[in-house]
């Protein structure tokens, strides 16, 4: 897992291959038939909870921050929605202020603590343009509700940040629609989606970097995409 991180345009270059690479040998991105929250047999699955050790969420952080500070998104601060948002935005918080761009971050609890400090927001006020960091994206329920907490305090909710775009349909109320949930963001909500790779860098690399074994699995992914993909 060692090596550094390049650098990248929002989306495709070598900073996604080796991603895509990254999250192969970490165990996170994985082949075979899962069942997704939509009901979909996938021939793929991205876990970024499997970066669960120290060395695998600091490389992580340095994905993020490369995507982050080329794409020229701008961002006064950081949210991390509750659960896998949190570490994602600290350690993402740390990396950027490593590379010289400090700035502070929050995070949201699931149910608001009534003593102490109280509420369900912990970490630095929200206030200026917010920069929400997920993992994935997949109906869009999760930011929305990031949306709604950052607005009541006040601050405006800019740009998501997540790792991997899946560029498959949405569902609403049980059925496929034909925009994918960051599709809907950037449209509907008017707000900034950063990838560090997207389903199409995915298929690159099985057709250009994998092994013999895992391009086996490309042609599965690509009739998934047929079925499911959007845009």
């Amino acid at each position: 897992m060692a090596g550094a991180v390049t650098t990248g345009e929002n989306g495709g270059g070598a900073l996604a291959q080796d991603f895509v690479q990254f999250a192969i040998e970490s165990g996170v991105l994985r082949f075979g038939q899962f069942k997704t929250k939509a009901g979909r047999m996938s021939p793929y699955f991205f876990n970024a909870g499997l970066f669960d050790d120290g060395a695998r969420i600091a490389r992580l952080a340095e994905f993020y921050a490369a995507r982050i500070l080329a794409s020229g998104v701008e961002f006064d601060m950081i949210f991390g929605p509750a659960y896998k948002g949190i570490p994602l935005g600290a350690t993402v918080a740390a990396e950027l202020a490593r590379r010289g761009r400090n700035v502070p971050f929050a995070y949201n609890r699931k149910e608001a603590k009534d003593h102490g400090e109280g509420g369900s927001l912990v970490g630095a006020p929200l206030k200026g343009r917010v920069l929400i960091v997920d993992d994935v994206m997949s109906a869009g329920t999760a930011v929305r509700e990031s949306i709604a907490l950052i607005r009541a305090a006040g601050a405006t909710p800019h740009a998501v940040a997540i790792a991997l775009d899946r560029q498959e349909k949405a569902t609403e109320n049980g059925a496929d629609v034909p925009y994918s949930a960051v599709q809907y963001v950037r449209s509907q909500l008017g707000m900034e989606v950063v990838a560090i790779a997207t389903l199409a860098d995915l298929l690159d690399y099985l057709g250009q970097r994998a092994s013999d074994e895992l391009r086996t699995h490309r042609e599965g992914v690509l009739a998934y995409r047929a079925r499911y993909g959007a845009g």
